[in-house]
């Protein structure tokens, strides 16, 4: 999978050098580029904001350099990322399409965000998908890419070493993930379940299941399909 981002902030993406990313990089599996913004302005400043048309408080990223390098970047089969408060919720699902995926280019934001037109632009020459990891606001959109770009790439065969430690993870089945334990068999007077040492597959697995529908009844109760509600 090629995966390139674009950023005014290239070192955020080191942090995509470690564990098993890091591994699928050196390689070969994921082939990561991260590409400065600044590299496409044509001032001396490198400016890539101004002020927003109508008023309003902060800066808005200007279109120019933003076309210039999608322009350059994107591949006709490629899907433009865009992380944005105003997107759509990004979920496992969307991870695991995103993964079947040849190439994909994300499109860090900072201030305000990105002039609407660009979006536009791309929108009608390709796929763009503005995408939120969650109800909140961030400074910029490196730390969200971040995050999409580890869930899509452990999806990716021959990144994750063991693959049958993907399906029962939490969002895999719609359910949040059951507890997990290792030894010692006691911990502070904290036994591990006994159920979890019988040997008995059948029944780890039943309780596993009750314990994931129990924990996303608890906690998640959006998740929970309506015939386990």
């Amino acid at each position: 999978m090629r995966i390139d981002v674009v950023t005014i902030f290239p070192a955020f993406f080191d942090a995509l050098d470690l564990s098993l990313i890091g591994k699928a990089r050196e390689r070969g599996i994921v082939n990561l580029g991260v590409h400065d913004l600044r590299h496409w302005t044509n001032d001396r400043h490198r400016t890539v904001d101004d002020t927003p048309y109508g008023g309003g408080a902060g800066m808005v990223m200007k279109p120019e350099p933003w076309g210039a390098a999608l322009d350059e970047i994107l591949t006709d089969d490629a899907v433009l990322v865009v992380p944005s408060p105003s997107g759509e919720v990004f979920t496992q699902a969307i991870a695991r399409e995103l993964a079947q995926t040849p190439h994909i280019v994300f499109a860090c934001g900072r201030y305000e965000g990105i002039d609407q037109r660009v979006i536009d632009e791309y929108s009608a020459r390709g796929r763009v998908r503005p995408m939120s990891i969650g109800d909140y606001v961030l400074n910029g959109g490196e730390v969200a890419s971040i995050a999409m770009i580890e869930a899509i790439s452990r999806l990716i065969p021959g990144v994750v070493g063991n693959p049958e430690s993907l399906v029962e993870e939490s969002h895999e089945s719609g359910l949040l993930e059951y507890p997990i334990y290792t030894k010692p068999p006691r911990w502070r007077d904290r036994p591990v379940p006994e159920v979890l040492l019988s040997g008995n597959h059948a029944a780890i697995s039943a309780w596993r299941r009750e314990q994931s529908i129990s924990r996303t009844q608890s906690q998640r109760p959006d998740l929970l399909p309506p015939e386990l509600g």
